[in-house]
Formats: structure tokens, sequence, C-alpha cells
């Protein structure tokens, strides 16, 4: 365990100094925002960081005054340290990447009081001075040992950032032909539009003509440069969508303002459907601010009360989706309510089903535990105090559900408690299938296209690879 012990005023002599090294980041920025409430854009707006510096004195100030105190109050004298007076001279501005020496060093002691007088500087990694002071303090008179207090690790992330890295990796490639399926409301034909200025999908809008054009009217949205294929009514809008698609015209499917089981039917038609042997499963790709890394999780929204047979193909197309958008080996995590298997919970049967076929090589590309509670999936310490040595445990990339209703609320209250954005697109059949939310916003919809278009281009590359072979 490590400690933190002070020097008491009697320990400290003139001359005596402390010294910390700490880098510059931009979360030290957004810290400092958060805590402060300066918003200043010079400070939190990347339009403005294009330099790195902190162009305002005083917050520059109470950055490298923050770091001064931390020497003070851990080091020297450390424990038991009051802060009574701080006068600094800040002379260079500090950049992001900057690695900064911050250094106290005992220049003045008052024997009555028991006060220090320390001269405070602050050098740069080219050994320039960029801040200079005096600090006063009170000295601590009795000794203090105490443990170190492990800081929680602080993540601070806007809501969807994580999807706008996975947009930039497709940024360079052809966009995919889509048809998009009865976008007749301002959400449905706004998110087709939007993902086709952002080159990432060719939309071909399938629908009641006149319906579209009211509302590309009303967004004042000029529809020259797209095709509409007109069908009298949204079952028909399914079933032509699904029929390009079998036919190989467009390269993937995005809903617009019909019921997700409306396209389904149409998609899993024996005789004019785009189903293959794998069974279809819909997977959130959840960007979670408090999570570090994307989340994938299935099914929520299509497999109603899945068997084993179901999950299997659930789980696999959940593996392929994560290697897809570049993790590799993907952590999955098979969900239940608890983490041991009991004969009267079904989908602990199952998750040990699943990672047993996993062993086997029935399910390839991931690692596999479960079953596991939902604390466990997410938390290390929760996977530790309860004894769980696991791979997967606290470091899931994907979550299979036992069913649509739990899959369902995790994903509610993930969006809903937790800020937490969930882009998603239907897997298993001939092209992938982008199901899109009125909830959406612009850059989840966004997500869901890029994630598509990510799918399609790994097939291409997959069906090139077997025919070289």
């Amino acid at each position: 365990m490590e400690y933190i012990e002070n020097k008491t005023f009697d320990e400290i002599k003139i001359g005596d100094s402390a010294e910390i090294l700490r880098t510059l980041t931009w979360n030290d920025i957004e810290l400092f925002a958060t805590v402060s409430g300066d918003v200043n854009p010079a400070h939190v707006d990347e339009a403005f960081a294009h330099n790195n510096y902190f162009h305002k004195i005083i917050v520059h100030g109470m950055w490298g005054g923050s770091l001064i105190s931390t020497v003070l109050g851990t080091k020297l004298p450390g424990p038991g340290t009051i802060y009574i007076e701080q006068s600094l001279n800040f002379k260079k501005p500090i950049g992001i990447g900057d690695t900064v020496t911050v250094k106290v060093t005992a220049k003045e002691k008052y024997p009555l009081k028991k006060i220090i007088t320390f001269l405070c500087t602050i050098t740069n990694q080219n050994n320039e001075e960029v801040t200079e002071g005096m600090a006063v303090v009170r000295a601590p008179t009795e000794k203090i040992r105490r443990p170190r207090i492990e800081l929680p690790e602080l993540i601070l992330r806007k809501p969807g950032e994580l999807y706008g890295d996975l947009v930039k990796k497709i940024r360079n490639v052809e966009p995919v032909k889509t048809a998009v399926v009865h976008p007749v409301d301002e959400v449905s034909l706004l998110g087709a539009i939007e993902s086709a200025q952002a080159n990432l999908i060719i939309p071909v809008l399938v629908g009641p003509e006149s319906k579209i054009r009211a509302v590309a009217e009303k967004l004042k949205i000029d529809l020259t440069a797209y095709e509409i294929i007109a069908t009298p009514h949204s079952h028909a809008a399914a079933e032509k969508g699904v029929s390009l698609a079998r036919e190989g015209i467009v390269g993937a499917l995005m809903k617009g303002a019909l019921h997700t089981d409306e396209l389904m039917h149409a998609a899993l038609n024996r005789d004019s459907g785009i189903q293959t042997e794998r069974r279809m499963s819909h997977i959130f790709v959840m960007d979670i601010p408090t999570y570090p890394r994307l989340l994938l999780v299935s099914d929520a929204a299509i497999n109603i009360y899945p068997n084993l047979d179901d999950k299997k193909d659930i789980v696999q197309n959940a593996i392929d989706l994560a290697l897809d958008i570049g993790i590799s080996l993907p952590k999955v995590a098979i969900l239940s309510a608890v983490e041991t298997v009991s004969s009267k919970i079904q989908s602990t049967l199952d998750a040990a089903a699943l990672c047993k076929m996993a062993d086997r090589g029935q399910i390839k590309g991931g690692i596999l535990d479960g079953p596991l509670a939902f604390d466990n999936v997410v938390s290390k310490e929760a996977a530790k105090i309860k004894g769980i040595v696991s791979l997967v445990a606290g470091k899931a990339d994907v979550i299979i559900t036992p069913d649509l209703e739990s899959g369902n609320l995790l994903v509610k209250q993930l969006e809903y408690l937790s800020e937490a954005q969930s882009a998603g697109i239907v897997l298993g059949a001939k092209v992938p299938i982008i199901l899109t939310s009125r909830s959406d916003k612009p850059i989840t919809r966004l997500a869901s296209s890029a994630l598509a278009v990510t799918v399609v281009y790994k097939m291409f590359a997959l069906k090139a690879e077997k025919e070289e072979s």
C-alpha cells in the first residue's frame, strides 16, 4: 500500500524542496470547465483549441495553482498543511501535451505561528519557467502518515463522441446505395439525407411519392439528386425495398416511418425475402459517456424469446459486427440475473451452453463468459468482490440479453439514465438493415449508417477473399 507522510514544521529546513510532474491533457481542460463552470470557448471549444493553449491567465493560474497546492498538501509539508496565501506570476501559457515540473522550496520560517513561505515554480519540458511566485502555509506540528487514497478514474466524453470516430473511419470509402423504406416523416427523411450528405449512403427513396415530397418541401430539402421509387403504401414500400436488396440493386436497407415488424415481415418472407442460413438479429452499438468503449447489446428489437439455437446466431452476429468495427477478439458477456448456473433460470443454462459452444468452435471470433449479472459485466470491482475470475467480467464489449424484454429495458435505461446513444442494425440478412428511431439524434443516425457501410465493405472483402482462394 502506498502512503503519504508529512514533514512537520520543526523537520523542515530552509532550502528543502519537493516536486511533481504533470502533463496537460484536453481532459484536464474539460475537468476544469466542469468543476469551475468556466465555458470560455477558448478553453472548451475544439474550434478554439487549435493552438492547444490556456489563453486566460486566471484559468492557467487556477490549474497551476492547484498543482502547487497538490505538492504542498501531499509532499511538503504534506498532510495537515493549511494554505494561507498565494501570489503567482504567469509568464508563459501551457499547451496540451506540455509536461510541467511543479516545485516548491522552503524560503522563510516563522516559528511563532508555524508559518512557512515557499518559493513556487512551474517549468515546462523545455526548461522554460512558465509560473513563479510564493505560497504561505501553516505547517503541521504533528506527524501524519496515511494510506494514499486511490482516486476514481474520471471519464469525460460528450454523448456520441465514439460515434464520431466510427464515422471518420469510413469517410474515404464509396457511399453504399441504400433503399430507404417509407421515409414519409421528417425524422426518417432527414436521417437519410443527412447520411447522404455525409457521403455514407446513396439513398433510394421508396414509398408514396406525394408524401415524401410533401415532407421534403416542409424541410426545404431538394430531392432532385435522389431517386424515388413510388409505392402506394408502407407495405408495398417494404416489399419493394426488400426486392431491391434481393436483386443486388441496393447494398443496404434503412427503415423509415413504418413499424419494424412490417419491414422485417417482408425481409423474412420465404419466397421473396433476404434471409440467409443465419438467423437475423438486431444489435445496438451503444456510446455510453460513462463507459470507456463502445458496448454492443443484442437482441433488443427482433427476437422476442430466442431459444439456444437462436442465441447462437445472435452471439455470432454480434461478434461479427464487433470485429467489423475494429474490436479485436471481442469479450462477450451472456447476461442473466445471477452469475451461477441454475436449473430454475433458463438464461443461465443457455449461457453455460453458449460458452461451451464457443469452446468447441461452434461460435467463433470472441471470448464468451456467462452467466454474468449486469454488475459483473461492467464492473471489475463487483466481479472481484464476488470472486469471479473472468476475461470478460468488467471489460465486456458485447452483452447478450436473455430476451427482447430485458434487452429493450437495458437499452432504454442506458439511454435515459446514462445519456447513452444507441445506433443499431440488423445482421443475418443478405444486406444490413438500418433500424432508425424517432428519438435518434443526428449523430446516432449517422452512426447507424456508418455501421451498415462498414458491414457492406467487410462483406465485399470476404467475398473477394473466397473468390481468390
